[in-house]
């Protein structure tokens, strides 16, 4: 399991200086977007969710090790948040869990959940390297 706990490869708006929104939230697609082809599964979380919890569980719990972005812990996490809201449609109101697969956007607790039950997850991940059995 690898933990992405702060990540400082964005920079930060400050006070004075000028970034554009739009060249920003282009940073910010750049920046999931790596993260997600670059891992089998890549969970955006906050650390004190329960959904976020239990979606981590069912993966860990399975035998997947995935990266996992703590939101409220990373310093484009504010930027990253909404970005997560505009890839789920904004049919949810909080993004979190967002779960990647494959380089993919799966989507929430419900979608990994229905996924699960629907015995979906496991081709999924194994066809993403992120299951071997």
């Amino acid at each position: 399991m690898q933990v992405v706990k702060e990540s400082s490869s964005i920079p930060m708006d400050k006070p004075g200086e000028s970034h554009s929104l739009g060249l920003r939230m282009e940073s910010i697609y750049e920046k999931v977007r790596l993260l997600a082809s670059g891992n089998a599964v890549v969970i955006f979380t906050m650390s004190g969710c329960c959904m976020c919890h239990v979606v981590k569980q069912l993966l860990f719990g399975l035998g997947v090790a995935p990266t996992i972005v703590e939101l409220d812990h990373d310093a484009a996490g504010r930027e990253i948040h909404s970005l997560l809201l505009q890839l789920s449609g904004k049919t949810q109101q909080q993004p979190v869990p967002a779960v990647f697969v494959g380089g993919k956007f799966l989507g929430g607790i419900e979608t990994v959940m229905a996924c699960h039950i629907n015995g979906s997850l496991v081709p999924l991940l194994k066809d993403a390297g992120a299951l071997w059995l």
